[in-house]
Formats: C-alpha cells, sequence, structure tokens
C-alpha cells in the first residue's frame, strides 16, 4: 500500500538517506493508507536537525520555497510538483503545569518520538525509502479494534499534552472508534487540566468534531468524561433534573437528537445543493438551539414546566461561548441568529400565518433560510407520530408559501417600493432621521401588502408625511 506514495516522496528519502539521516511518513497519514482512505497530509520525522532539514529539502524541491514558520518546535515545509511535505525533527514535548505552550525538545530515534504521539493508531511509522512499518506499539492491532489507547501510561500523555484529550473525542466522531478503559479513567481524572490549553487549539478540535460522521457519540463522551464542563458547559448543563411528573423533555437527549436530524436532512457531499455536509453552522445551530432552557425553567402552578423566552436568552449563550472559543464573527453570528428564530415556526400549524408573516419570516431569516428550514424541521423530535406529521405537513405548507410568493416577488430581497434619496426628493427633506422613519413606514407596508408600485408608494408617503407633520 505505501509503494503507491509519489514519486517525490521516495525521491525525499533518498536524500535523507544519502545525508546519513533516517526519514520516515508517520501519524495519520499511515492510519489512513490502512485503513484505505486518502490523505491531503503527508507528516514526515527525521533524526536530522531544523538546518540539516532545510539543506535538504532545498536540494529536494531545486531551491523553491521553504516553510519555517514551525522552526521553534522543528518544523519544516516544501513542495515539488505539487506534492507538500511536513519535517518534523524527532522531539519530546510536554506542557509547564500553568503553561499553555508545549516546551520542545529534540530526540534522537523514531521509536522515542512515536511514543510521544497521541494514540497507538497514530504512532506508526514508515521509514523511507525501504518503505519499512515501524509499529512499536501494536497500532495495527488497535486500529483492527477500533480502539484508541495511548502508546504510554495515559495519565503521563494527557498530563504532557492534555489536548490530547480532545483529539481523542474527536476520533470517536470522524472514525467512529472507542476509548480504552484506562485511556477513558485518564482523561476523567485529568479533564480540567483542557483549560491550559489555548482557546483556539481546543476550537479547532471541537470543529474538526462537529464536522465528523458520529459527531453525537463524541459529544456524548465530552460530556461523561468532564471535557465539555471545561469546553462546552452549556451543553452538559442541558441535562436538566426531570421533574416527578416528567413533564417536559430530556433537553440534552432532544439536542443531541436535533443535531443527529439535522445531519440527515444536509444536502450529499459534492451535489452543490442548500446546507451541503458537512456544514458547521447547521451543526452548531442544532446543538445550541435549546441552551437557553437552563436559565429560563420556570415551575408553574399545576407542574407546568417553562422555558419563556429561552431563545433570545440562548442566542446570547450561543454568541458568548463562541466568542470564548475564538470563533470568527460571521460564524457566531450566523449561529447565534438561527438559535435566536428556531422558535419562529411554533404555532403555524394551529394558526397558520398571513403572507405578511410569512415575508416578516423570510426576511428574518435572510441568507440563512434554508439553514431555518432544516433546523426547523429537525427540532421535532416527538414520539406522537401524528403530531409529527401534523407539524411536517405544516411546514411543507410554509415551504410551499414562500416559493409562491418568491415567484410574484423578490421576497428574500424585500425592500420598500422607493429607496431613500426618492424619499428626499419627494418629501423636500434632508438626510436625517426622518427618512428612516418614512423607509421603515413604507417597510412596513411593502411587509404587510406586498409590492405597492411606485405610485401608490407615493400616495402612501405623502399621507404619512402630512399625518406626521399635522401631530
Amino acid at each position: 500500500m505505501f509503494q503507491a506514495l509519489p514519486e517525490e516522496i521516495h525521491a525525499l528519502g533518498r536524500e535523507f538517506e544519502a545525508a546519513g539521516h533516517e526519514l520516515a511518513l508517520v501519524g495519520g497519514p499511515v492510519r489512513d493508507a490502512v485503513l484505505g482512505r486518502s490523505s491531503a497530509d503527508l507528516d514526515f520525522t527525521t533524526s536530522a536537525r531544523p538546518d540539516d532539514t532545510e539543506a535538504i529539502l532545498r536540494r529536494w524541491n531545486r531551491g523553491g520555497a521553504i516553510w519555517d514558520m514551525g522552526r521553534e518546535f522543528g518544523t519544516l515545509g516544501a513542495s515539488r510538483d505539487g506534492v507538500k511535505v511536513e519535517v518534523t525533527t524527532y522531539r519530546t514535548e510536554s506542557y509547564d503545569p500553568a503553561s499553555r505552550k508545549p516546551a520542545v525538545q529534540y530526540g534522537d530515534t523514531l521509536e522515542g518520538d512515536l511514543s510521544r504521539r497521541d494514540f497507538t493508531v497514530n504512532a506508526m511509522a514508515v521509514r523511507l525509502p525501504s518503505l519499512q512499518l515501524v509499529d512499536p506499539f501494536h497500532g495495527l492491532e488497535d486500529l483492527s479494534r477500533t480502539l484508541l489507547r495511548t502508546p504510554v501510561d495515559p495519565r503521563q500523555s494527557f498530563d504532557d499534552d492534555p489536548l490530547r484529550m480532545m483529539r481523542a473525542v474527536r476520533f470517536v466522531s470522524q472514525l467512529g472508534f472507542r476509548i480504552e478503559d484506562a485511556t477513558a479513567d485518564a482523561i476523567e481524572e485529568l479533564a480540567e487540566r483542557i483549560t491550559i490549553v489555548s482557546a483556539e487549539r481546543v476550537r479547532e478540535e471541537l470543529v474538526r468534531l462537529m464536522l465528523g460522521a458520529h459527531p453525537r457519540g463524541g459529544l456524548e463522551l465530552m460530556t461523561e468524561l468532564g471535557l465539555a464542563a471545561h469546553v462546552l458547559p452549556e451543553l452538559p448543563a442541558l441535562q436538566l433534573e426531570i421533574d416527578e411528573h416528567h413533564h417536559h423533555k430530556d433537553v440534552y437527549e432532544h439536542s443531541l437528537t436535533v443535531l443527529d436530524q439535522a445531519i440527515d436532512l444536509e444536502s450529499p457531499v459534492g451535489s452543490g445543493g442548500p446546507c451541503e455536509r458537512p456544514d458547521l453552522v447547521l451543526r452548531l445551530a442544532a446543538l445550541m438551539h435549546d441552551i437557553g432552557k437552563p436559565a429560563t425553567r420556570r415551575f408553574e402552578p399545576g407542574g407546568v414546566v417553562t422555558f419563556r423566552f429561552h431563545e433570545t436568552v440562548g442566542a446570547k449563550m450561543t454568541a458568548k461561548r463562541m466568542k470564548a472559543l475564538t470563533f470568527d464573527k460571521d460564524t457566531t453570528k450566523k449561529v447565534a441568529r438561527l438559535v435566536e428564530l428556531h422558535l419562529r415556526f411554533h404555532g403555524y400549524a394551529d394558526n397558520p400565518w398571513t403572507d405578511s408573516a410569512v415575508r416578516r419570516y423570510v426576511t428574518d431569516a435572510g441568507d440563512l433560510l434554508q439553514h431555518l428550514h432544516r433546523l426547523t424541521r429537525a427540532d421535532v423530535t416527538t414520539r406522537n407520530r401524528r403530531k409529527a406529521r401534523m407539524l411536517s405537513r405544516a411546514y411543507d405548507e410554509l415551504e410551499a408559501r414562500i416559493d409562491h410568493l418568491a415567484e410574484q416577488e423578490e421576497i428574500g430581497k424585500i425592500r420598500p417600493d422607493l429607496d431613500g434619496n426618492t424619499i428626499m426628493e419627494l418629501l423636500g427633506i434632508p438626510p436625517g432621521r426622518e427618512v428612516g422613519e418614512a423607509y421603515k413606514h413604507l417597510l412596513e407596508l411593502r411587509m404587510e401588502h406586498g409590492p405597492l408600485g411606485a405610485e401608490r408608494a407615493e400616495q402612501e408617503l405623502r399621507a404619512w408625511w402630512e399625518a406626521r407633520s399635522a401631530q
């Protein structure tokens, strides 16, 4: 399986061998090759120190560019004929108890370098140019058992690099693996240590988990082993105590089910359809949509449990958590907005909306309309099949009405029939607050009645202005 490596890689191995240094393909690419998966990353480890590695890479890529942003960690990169490589000097690393950055020390052997890898399935290497497989910690056996286990004592491994605990639950999501008992026990014992890792690195692992094939499994383990309490505390907080009369759902299980159902509603990979799999915004919104419930839960007379305004509270909590995890502003804004809007559809089945209300629904959703469609449908987890069918039919009707209105007007881009410049010209007023009020009035009319046309819009504007001036 390793003979199929590009010729450029075999040439790289010969360059290192000629210079008297060892070189080995290592980690994920080896694991993925055994699993029959392709890997875009080609990571190598070497006995050469960075200066020697740089000289060899310059010969290999015929004097091309060298990427040395990771030089302080012993890592350099280069490319040749479209093949990109990263080469890292054998090393060991550990965290100071109070530090967010690992301390790097260079090592002397391939086996020593592999011992500091996160899991045995990633602690395999292929020597180049001989293509000899090196597997000192029985990674192949663990791979066949879909088992995650650390090469050394798990407490030492996670103490050295706490981010490995997040990688463990991420691999559960991505590969469907299970975590060996002793390894899971160590995560539970050391979970709080994840707090010394930078928010950026934690976020990267969380995103990879969310985009995996089985995010629910990873999230459940995050919660069970105590990682979520430090990374995403809103998730375990959803495990509300069920009242003695069972008058409300298990919000935690409900949220994970909504996530599963939202994933099922994503468009297939490569289809070009809306919310193409994997869609991070949709998945995060599904997970976070009810996080405002614990803060808004109230026990009313008669044993009724309410969560009034949990969508508004949840949107603010979502934005705060995503900011703390250093998500970009655009993703944060989109996810928080979906959380805020996820209840809008409720009540439609009992009292269908006017065209005005449909226009407002579409306008408020904006570019997120297709996400909101899927989130709203995924939020139906009732076991009452009759109710579920009724809600599905009601949303089918709403989508049909949206499509019908879209054929008649640009419902996704609703604007008043007159723009600001025309308003100022007709009323003879300069830019200012009055223009904004007039614009808002015409927008309300547009929402309520659909397109008015320029003539009627002018009549409505002048009537509004005369009434306002008479006050």
